[in-house]
């Protein structure tokens, strides 16, 4: 049986930790860090993940601030909005949910955002510093908790093949440039249009898959003693929750696996409390947070 990296315990430590450094503050007389999360319509998907960014801030002490805005809002008023938020001393993050309605440019919303308030680390001036390899900048959240992960978990990076699949600007990206910018590993990103997958995924010493695709991965694609990171969430028709790996047929395969649901989803949300509380100590004067030294 593989290494299960379990992503649900290891957060649930993160924020018990994350609870006491908050206390800390507040036993100061400095305010409680404070979040601002904006959902725009009624994507079920997205509700469940606000209620749960929400509920994961209220444990460890961080003050969620709830702008739920409808889906007929337009462009120029949700920009108006987080003008407003970027003006405020005592916001100290600003999450816009996405995906947003098609009527909105998403990318125009992520550049509107103050980029020392972008806690998911999608602004340009963010992710061009995780590019150029500058500490400064908000690592997204996805790729810090994954990393966050690995460091917990002992997964040797140095001198391993590290093959990325899938592209995105929330996921496959910015962590290629994590997995750059330490100079530990060789990295090779795939994508959609990547001809024969599975000459380059069965090379991977380690393989992050970040595709939205049920069991894409299957056991003839990963070689032996492979660790393998499942980003995916998919729900079947059944109702089931499986990932973009198929997780039965390789556990006993590899030397390590994420599971789905437990594995980098709960590490996602912890990274946006880290996120929030690293901005709260820069406005603060204190050092960086610990987990975001990398």
């Amino acid at each position: 049986m593989s290494l299960i990296l379990n992503g649900k315990d290891l957060a649930e430590k993160i924020k018990k930790e994350l609870k006491k450094e908050v206390e800390g503050y507040i036993s100061k007389g400095l305010r409680k860090p404070a979040l601002a999360v904006i959902l725009v319509g009624e994507d079920p998907a997205s509700k469940v993940y606000v209620k749960r960014k929400k509920e994961a801030c209220e444990y460890v002490g961080i003050n969620s601030l709830s702008f739920n805005l409808p889906e007929s809002i337009t462009e120029i008023e949700l920009i108006e909005l987080i003008g407003k938020l970027n003006g405020d001393e005592d916001v100290d993050g600003i999450l816009v949910q996405l995906p947003l309605p098609s009527h909105i440019n998403t990318q125009n919303i992520i550049e509107s955002i103050n980029p020392d308030k972008d806690v998911d680390g999608f602004h340009p001036l963010n992710m061009g510093k995780l590019a150029t390899g500058m500490s400064s900048g908000i690592i997204p959240c996805t790729p810090l908790g994954i990393w966050i992960m690995l460091k917990h978990y002992k997964i040797e990076l140095f001198k391993k093949d590290v093959v990325v699949v899938g592209a995105s600007n929330i996921v496959g990206k910015p962590m290629s440039l994590l997995f750059l910018k330490n100079e530990e590993a060789t990295v090779t990103v795939c994508h959609r249009n990547t001809k024969d997958l599975k000459s380059q995924t069965t090379k991977a010493d380690i393989l992050i898959v970040a595709v939205g695709k049920p069991n894409l991965i299957t056991e003839d694609m990963v070689k032996d003693d492979a660790v393998v990171v499942d980003v995916g969430i998919n729900r079947l028709e059944n109702g089931r929750l499986v990932g973009d790996v198929d997780f039965e047929a390789l556990k006993n395969k590899v030397s390590a696996i994420t599971p789905v649901p437990g594995g980098v989803g709960p590490m996602t949300v912890v990274s946006l409390l880290i996120n929030t509380l690293t901005i709260y100590r820069k406005k603060h004067g204190f050092s960086v947070h610990p987990l975001t030294e990398i």
